[in-house]
């Protein structure tokens, strides 16, 4: 018999080669299995994730873009491995810790764009097994997330500034590479047989969460990234794992969510996301500072307040919030992120009814009031604390209102599907909620 390993090599090399119709036919009419479909409505229902950023750029605690922003040649910062010794990473700890902030799953960076894989691959010796730490580390956080009960997505570029086949985009210029080394299919090969080992190694992957394809949105001549074959790999391995890309275009076939970078769907303030809103289930991911990799000078952490906020305008789009958290290099988190997912969960174990499970509301007052629904009963979330009174169209009768921290009964007058009534804020109150029973 083929050894594990070879059987993967094997696999992925087949199906990098199957660029026939039959195989672009099939992703072009992708049709999601039942098992597939279950997990997009679970992943709907979650609202909640948490992105963690973690490579050997953290020991420069300069963010994760440090290799490509200087630049450093990929000799020089490839040392940082030799040097890369996470000996407080408990991934016990770490999950613990994001179930208490009430995310239902994890999003990690198994391998970013210097290249460097997290785990024990063996396409490529750039990996955690290669360190002073010398331990896989996504072997341990699968572990722990399905010892835990939470779902584990794992991230993945398809771009690669170390690599002489990565055929070089408009990124890692200044890195060293040897263009003259450029080999597509090596590259592709290399990839699948990455995605393969993640899929089939580690248990249960909620999903696989694509980054880089903006690399060559400034070709000349649109670039091939044979996705379609990609996508389809990831399905045969595991029928109800998801795939997202962060490309800031409109999906292609293949894909399972919606992707939104540093904004609420709908909002294209950062000018990463002004692509339509589509039918898949939707995700907008953001930081909680400045950086998505740690850096010891970006401690401009949103407040608990801020963060709150955020979730509850993006579950009125009817979207997932993936917030991320850039670990130290000593393998802890920041102390001011856990000290903001504690108080966010505190929030959410009173509050989590109007979020969890719930559908965009489809009524608000510009930033002052957005709402979600979940069945029968409509949540309004009053985010200006100045806001004295709503009057908003509601779409059907209305049994009762009540206050959702106190249970009290509220006054309002409902006229013409028309409701209004008056507001008053407490202080401090990041989301004051109102449940409206129809």
């Amino acid at each position: 018999m083929l050894t594990h390993s070879l059987k993967t090599i094997l696999a992925a090399t087949l199906l990098a080669g199957s660029i026939g119709s039959v195989t672009l036919q099939a992703q072009t009419n992708y049709e999601p299995t039942k098992e597939n479909l279950q997990a997009r409505k679970e992943f709907s229902d979650s609202r909640f994730g948490i992105f963690l950023h973690w490579g050997i750029y953290s020991t420069f605690a300069q963010g994760e873009w440090y290799m490509q922003n200087v630049p450093l040649n990929r000799d020089e910062y490839a040392k940082a491995a030799d040097a890369f010794y996470p000996h407080r990473f408990d991934a016990e700890k770490w999950v613990s810790s994001i179930k208490a902030a009430g995310a239902k799953y994890i999003c990690f960076t198994t391998r970013h764009h210097d290249g460097f894989s997290l785990w024990d691959t063996r396409q490529s010796d750039y990996n955690i097994m290669h360190t002073p730490y010398g331990k896989d580390v996504v072997r341990q956080l699968a572990d722990a997330c399905h010892r835990q009960g939470i779902k584990l997505h794992l991230y993945y570029s398809h771009i690669d500034w170390t690599r002489d086949d990565y055929p070089t985009g408009r990124t890692g210029h200044g890195t060293g590479k040897d263009p003259k080394k450029e080999n597509w299919t090596s590259y592709y090969q290399f990839m699948n047989a990455q995605l393969t080992e993640l899929l089939t190694n580690y248990g249960e992957i909620g999903a696989i969460w694509f980054d880089g394809h903006w690399d060559h949105d400034k070709d000349s001549v649109p670039f091939d990234w044979q996705l379609p074959e990609q996508y389809e790999l990831i399905h045969r391995l595991q029928p109800a794992c998801l795939v997202g890309n962060n490309h800031h275009i409109t999906p292609y076939p293949g894909e399972d969510i919606q992707i939104f970078e540093r904004d609420v769907p709908g909002e294209n303030k950062a000018g990463l996301s002004g692509q339509a809103i589509g039918r898949l289930p939707l995700e907008t991911c953001q930081t909680m500072n400045g950086m998505w990799g740690y850096k010891v000078a970006d401690q401009n952490y949103n407040s608990t307040t801020e963060l709150i906020r955020l979730l509850v305008r993006t579950a009125a789009k009817g979207a997932n919030l993936l917030l991320n958290v850039g670990p130290q290099p000593n393998g802890e988190l920041p102390a001011t992120a856990l000290a903001r997912m504690k108080e966010m969960g505190e929030w959410l174990e009173q509050n989590g009814q109007a979020i969890y499970r719930t559908e965009a509301g489809g009524i608000q007052m510009g930033d002052s009031l957005v709402s979600t629904r979940r069945g029968q009963v409509l949540y309004l979330h009053v985010l200006d604390p100045n806001l004295t009174e709503i009057d908003v169209n509601v779409p059907a009768r209305i049994r009762e209102i009540t206050n959702l921290a106190t249970g009290e009964k509220m006054q309002y007058m409902f006229r013409r599907n028309r409701l209004t009534m008056p507001v008053s804020v407490p202080e401090d109150c990041p989301d004051y909620i109102i449940k409206v029973e129809l």
